[in-house]
């Protein structure tokens, strides 16, 4: 997109602030480790991909600061706990310390950024395939160009098949309760021309029933060595409904939002986010004070639900666990 997610300029890291989105189109400079963990926190950042590329960042400005590494490296990595990428893009740059020292960690950020580029172009290259001609696609959350260093997973899939010469459209689940869909995916499409309709999570399965959807597209926060996804909140039902509809269900993510430490789904943390973004949004308040709330950012879908995983290095079909032990080794 004309619009960058980041920009680095070596001083400091501008995050496009995605909570102003769609409204307005404003940057947040950070430089420090600090405030890039802040901005992931309060969501300026999100997405497993751009927070990861992000996290190599902070680290590259407490390096350029002078200041205590191992402090910058803790307080990125309590930022949000599911998203493996983060965790994953820390324990690179902790590598390129050890192997080569601090002036060498700009340039691993910058590398980690324009290999999740170039894997991102990768996946919609492999996934292109997948979406047939006139193809109406359900989407949750945001897996864009916004939410990676560009281009995007699930999207990122989209383009591809579009930029084939391929038509579809989107059907966007506004996705409670931050409203990614709704806000974000929306307004990726249209700044693409991709047809987009913006949908209650709970009208989903009535249009399924309907016969208006022709398979279903996320992206993932983590995959753990059997197949099993955590993405947003939300996901799992979209992958019963699939299930019970005949309807493809596809994941689109990179090798570094696979957890090969975790046997299954079970073990993925789940991040619970606060109160204030289920009971109002913004200014407006709708539920009541004193009402009690959940607010888990993440579900995990089993395995056995998912139609294919879509990577950099191929599409994956069940059973995925000696698929992913192999990419994984290789």
């Amino acid at each position: 997109m004309a619009v960058a997610t980041m920009r680095w300029t070596g001083a400091a890291l501008e995050l496009l602030d995605q909570r102003l989105l769609p409204e307005r189109i404003q940057y947040l400079p950070c430089r420090s480790a600090a405030e890039v963990a802040q901005a992931i926190r309060e969501m300026v950042v999100r997405g497993a991909p751009a927070i990861g590329c992000a996290a190599a960042f902070g680290v590259a400005l407490e390096a350029r600061a002078g200041q205590a590494l191992e402090t910058g490296f803790e307080v990125l990595a309590r930022s949000r706990p599911t998203a493996v990428n983060l965790f994953w893009a820390l324990e690179r740059m902790r590598k390129t310390l050890a192997a080569r020292g601090a002036g060498a960690l700009e340039g691993e950020a910058l590398a980690i950024f324009e290999e999740d580029l170039a894997a991102n172009r990768a996946i919609g290259a492999q996934g292109a395939p997948l979406i047939p001609e006139g193809a109406r696609v359900m989407t949750h959350c945001n897996a864009g160009a916004l939410a990676t260093a560009g281009h995007g997973t699930a999207l990122g899939v989209l383009r591809s098949a579009r930029d084939a010469g391929r038509r579809l459209s989107v059907i966007a689940n506004e996705t409670r309760p931050y409203l990614q869909g709704a806000r974000l995916t929306a307004w990726e499409m249209i700044q693409e021309s991709i047809p987009v309709t913006v949908i209650t999570d709970s009208m989903a399965g009535f249009l399924m029933s309907r016969g208006e959807v022709d398979l279903v597209l996320v992206g993932a926060d983590r995959i753990a060595a059997n197949g099993d996804v955590a993405n947003k909140i939300g996901t799992y039902t979209l992958a019963v409904l699939a299930r019970r509809h005949a309807l493809p269900f596809y994941v689109a993510a990179p090798l570094s939002t696979f957890d090969t430490s975790l046997a299954d789904g079970r073990a993925i943390p789940v991040e619970e986010r606060p109160a204030s973004e289920v009971t109002g949004y913004g200014a407006t308040r709708w539920a009541p004070h004193g009402v009690n709330v959940r607010n888990p950012a993440f579900d995990i879908t089993p395995a056995e639900l998912v139609s294919a995983l879509i990577t950099e290095r191929g599409v994956l079909r069940p059973p995925y666990a000696p698929a992913i032990a192999k990419l994984a080794g290789s």
